[in-house]
C-alpha cells in the first residue's frame, strides 16, 4: 500500500499499481500524473462518494476497486475508461446504476452489499462479462438483455428481492456457478 504523501511528492512516478486507504473524501488529482502507466487503482476503504468526470485520462486503467466507500450511484465516469474491465464497488450505498456507467470491456463487475434495485436494461451490451457479483442488494428482477451476456460464467444474486427464478439465466451457455439463496422465491412453500 502506498501513501498520499508518496503520491504528492512524486515518488510513485511510473507506478502501474496504486492502493490508497487513508479515509480520503476526495479523489487525489495527483493520480492523473500516473496516467501513462497506471493499470490497477485500489481506492477501497476510504470515504469517497464520487470520481472525477475525466477519469478516462487514466487511459491504461484496467482494474478499479472502490469498495467500502460512500458511493450512492455507480459513477458514469467509469463508462468512459477505454481499458477498464474489472470493477469492484462492494459495500457502498449504491442504489443507482446508469446505462452509461459500465464500460464495454467489462469482464468482472462486483457490486455486492449495496442498495441496488435494478440493473440497467442495456447490461446485455457487456458481451465480455464473465463474473457478476450482486449478492446482498434489493434486486427484484434481472433484465432480459442479460441473455446477451453469453460469456457470463459466475453469477451471485443471493440475498436479493427476486420473487421468481430468473429464467433468462437458462439462456447463458457458460454459466457454471450460480448463487441465488436468500431470495423470496427460495422460501419453502413458495409456488
Amino acid at each position: 500500500m502506498q501513501t498520499l504523501e508518496q503520491l504528492k511528492a512524486g515518488h510513485l512516478h511510473g507506478a502501474t499499481r496504486l492502493q490508497l486507504a487513508e479515509q480520503l473524501t476526495e479523489f487525489p488529482l495527483e493520480i492523473f500524473e500516473l496516467a501513462d502507466t497506471l493499470e490497477v487503482l485500489d481506492l477501497s476503504n476510504n470515504q469517497l462518494s464520487q470520481l472525477p468526470d475525466d477519469l478516462h485520462r487514466l487511459k491504461n486503467l484496467r482494474i478499479l476497486f472502490a469498495s467500502n466507500n460512500r458511493f450512492q450511484s455507480l459513477p458514469t465516469a467509469l463508462g468512459t475508461c477505454p481499458q477498464l474491465e474489472m470493477i469492484a464497488f462492494k459495500s457502498n450505498r449504491i442504489s443507482d446504476i446508469s446505462e452509461t456507467s459500465l464500460p464495454d470491456k467489462t469482464r468482472w463487475l462486483i457490486l455486492t452489499d449495496n442498495r441496488i434495485k435494478a440493473l440497467p436494461a442495456n447490461i446485455g451490451t457487456l458481451t465480455r462479462l464473465q463474473k457478476l457479483m450482486l449478492a446482498g442488494n434489493r434486486i427484484e428482477h434481472l433484465p432480459d438483455s442479460l441473455a446477451q451476456c453469453q460469456a457470463l460464467q459466475l453469477l451471485r444474486v443471493s440475498a436479493n428481492s427476486l420473487v421468481q427464478f430468473p429464467n433468462v439465466l437458462l439462456q447463458l451457455p457458460r454459466l457454471a456457478w450460480l448463487a441465488f439463496a436468500g431470495n423470496p422465491f427460495c422460501q419453502q412453500g413458495t409456488p
